[in-house]
């Protein structure tokens, strides 16, 4: 069965951080470039990071930008999202996704089923 899942997501604090890991199952994720989303309750879902095949080139957007950091460890076949200083308004489900190629362009191959953040004192 192919499927993303990820995990590492949680409750945590104002200006905490958080791991959150989106393992594939059944597939080889160093073929992919991985988007990381998030979507909050009424909210549109958010592009917040991409990593790109082959080269690790990366993207964030403006609001996550030198807070959160992606990575990738093919032997693991895990894309990592370190997120850093968190604030509440990054409190969201947050999605990986696949997509077969260099980068992240939709539409995508494999979405996983996400993590709840939660930053709340």
């Amino acid at each position: 069965q192919v499927q993303l899942v990820e995990s590492g997501g949680g409750l945590v604090q104002p200006g905490g951080s958080l791991r959150l890991s989106c393992a594939a199952v059944g597939f080889t994720l160093d073929d992919y470039a991985i988007g990381w989303f998030r979507q909050a309750p009424g909210k549109e879902r958010e592009g917040v990071s991409c990593i790109s095949r082959s080269d690790d080139n990366t993207y964030y957007s403006d609001s996550v930008k030198d807070r959160f950091i992606i990575s990738r460890d093919n032997a693991k076949n895990t894309v990592y999202l370190q997120v850093n200083s968190l604030k509440p308004e990054d409190s969201a489900v947050y999605y990986c996704a696949a997509k077969v190629g260099y980068w992240c362009t939709l539409p995508y191959d494999y979405w996983g089923q996400g993590t709840q953040v939660t930053v709340s004192s």
